[in-house]
């Protein structure tokens, strides 16, 4: 499993670091743990798979 920061989150999603932290807060996007400065870290994989999907909802 390939972890990301939130900020790449955001640069991958193409959107803004807010942004990341409100799908989180939504469980939309589940981060998977914490790095040693209190950043989420996300899977990878399941980031791809929300991009996708929110895509086919029509956009992020």
């Amino acid at each position: 499993m390939k972890l990301m920061l939130t900020e790449q989150v955001a640069d991958f999603l193409g959107v803004k670091v807010e942004r990341v932290k409100r799908l989180a807060r939504e469980s939309l996007l589940i981060a998977k743990s914490e790095d040693d400065n209190g950043e989420m870290q996300f899977d990878a994989d399941e980031v791809a798979k929300y991009k996708e999907l929110a895509e086919r909802f029509g956009g992020l």
